[in-house]
């Protein structure tokens, strides 16, 4: 009977060792098991690409170094207390590593984390310098690190005078709250001031509120309308992009997305492949044990302009042209039609 008891026991420890969760721990198969925590900050198409990639890299890497990498992840939809509560969750699970989607997000783990120093992997952070996310982009300095999707605006503005020189009034859509529209728009401003054109700015925190901005810029008969790499504005994109086609106004933007869901053009960093590096820094810290403080943030050419060929011919512009136009500006100039999601 003790000894069906003991064996009993053996059993239920073996099982509980198995099926246990937990940071860097054995799975059933055998393999040595890390657990990544990923919160996404909202529900678009650039930020979508770069999970989904993130995702697929890390099991790549996983089965190429025969471990177990899994992955919780959860989108707050732009609301922080709903970020606050999957960070909270996060922690309480003692995840090996956590990947923060766009600025507020990284921003939230980082002083989430300043006293149990779980290493933090950001994503598409336009200026984590300014934000005070890390001490320098070089040696960030404490436990977070991670990938930047900074917009070189002089290069967008550049592109608005090669396709219409004579552009006198240029419209600035953005969210002031979000901290990728700062520098960007700032930046936007000191270059048409030395050009002499005149500048409108419209602003939104909604969708409902970005459809009123793009209608009154329509009705201020702006000759094109710029937007940095702004979340807010993205998830509203769909819903815009049609009025200021039909008004003959070309909007370019901080994200090739942007173009996917309608937006004349599209310039910036290859989200796809943000995605990947950024999976590449989380495998480095879970497998090969780099630290954050001591992992350069990774930045990317912001040579691509992307042109949503479906929109330039409402326009009444052709793609080669454009291409033509554009090139001497760009790195390399493509072509996408409207969707939701790459």
């Amino acid at each position: 009977m003790k000894k069906t008891v003991v064996l009993l026991m053996v059993l239920v420890i073996a099982l509980s060792a198995a099926f246990c969760g937990g940071s860097s721990e054995a799975s059933s198969s055998g393999k040595k098991t890390y657990t990544v925590g990923i919160c996404n900050f909202v529900d678009d198409a650039s930020l979508n690409q770069i999970c989904e990639n993130i995702q697929n890299e890390l099991a790549s890497i996983a089965e190429k170094r025969g471990v177990e990498i899994k992955v919780k992840y959860d989108n707050c939809n732009a609301d922080a207390n709903v970020m606050s509560q999957i960070i909270a969750n996060f922690i309480a699970d003692k995840v090996d590593v956590m990947v923060g989607v766009a600025t507020p997000v990284a921003m939230q783990m980082q002083a989430a984390t300043e006293d149990n120093k779980i290493p933090v992997v950001f994503a598409a952070v336009s200026d984590p310098l300014s934000t005070g996310i890390v001490a320098s982009l070089e040696a960030p300095g404490a436990n977070v690190t991670g990938t930047s999707d900074f917009l070189d605006t002089n290069a967008v503005m550049n592109l608005i005078f090669a396709l219409n020189p004579a552009a006198k009034k240029v419209g600035l859509l953005y969210d002031a709250g979000q901290d990728a529209s700062t520098t960007a728009i700032a930046t936007a401003k000191e270059y048409l001031k030395a050009k002499g054109v005149e500048v409108v700015e419209r602003m939104g925190t909604t969708v409902d509120e970005v459809i009123l901005a793009a209608n009154a810029l329509v009705a201020d008969k702006v000759d094109a309308v710029f937007t940095p790499s702004d979340n807010t504005i993205m998830t509203a994109e769909l819903s815009i992009y049609e009025a200021l086609a039909a008004a003959k106004i070309p909007h370019y933007a901080g994200a090739d997305s942007f173009a996917l869901n309608g937006a004349f053009l599209g310039y910036g960093v290859d989200y796809a492949n943000l995605g990947r590096v950024t999976g590449d820094m989380v495998a480095e810290i879970l497998l090969d044990g780099a630290k954050p403080e001591t992992m350069a943030v990774r930045t990317f050419d912001n040579g691509t302009a992307t042109v949503n060929v479906e929109t330039a011919a409402i326009m009444g512009y052709d793609f080669e042209k454009l291409a033509a136009t554009f090139g001497p500006y760009c790195t390399k100039v493509v072509q996408i039609t409207t969707a939701e999601s790459f």
